[in-house]
């Protein structure tokens, strides 16, 4: 499974190699937008993408940006809980 993560193209930074800045959760980070110019690469800034392994992947809207970083925000404080009963549990079984 591919994990796409939501991020906005904030700057065109190289246009011969079809690289951008893109903005995930208040970090920055080069990628390639090869996969979603379909036209002038300005006018790519401002939009949202999935973005995988420096790649942007797909164009999505801002609403369905927001939704799925919620649900990784959700997803990463699922998985500390998990962590956190797995300790406890190991910390009982240290008791015993």
């Amino acid at each position: 499974m591919c994990l796409g993560i939501p991020g906005q193209i904030v700057e065109i930074t190289d246009a011969d190699r079809l690289m951008a800045m893109a903005e995930v959760s208040g970090v920055r980070r080069e990628v390639n937008v090869a996969c979603v110019a379909t036209g002038p690469l300005d006018d790519l800034v401002g939009a949202w993408t999935l973005i995988h392994v420096g790649f942007a992947m797909s164009l999505i809207d801002e609403e369905e940006a927001a939704k799925t970083l919620e649900a990784l925000r959700g997803l990463g404080e699922a998985q500390e809980t998990l962590e956190a009963m797995a300790d406890s549990a190991s910390a009982l079984e240290g008791t015993q």
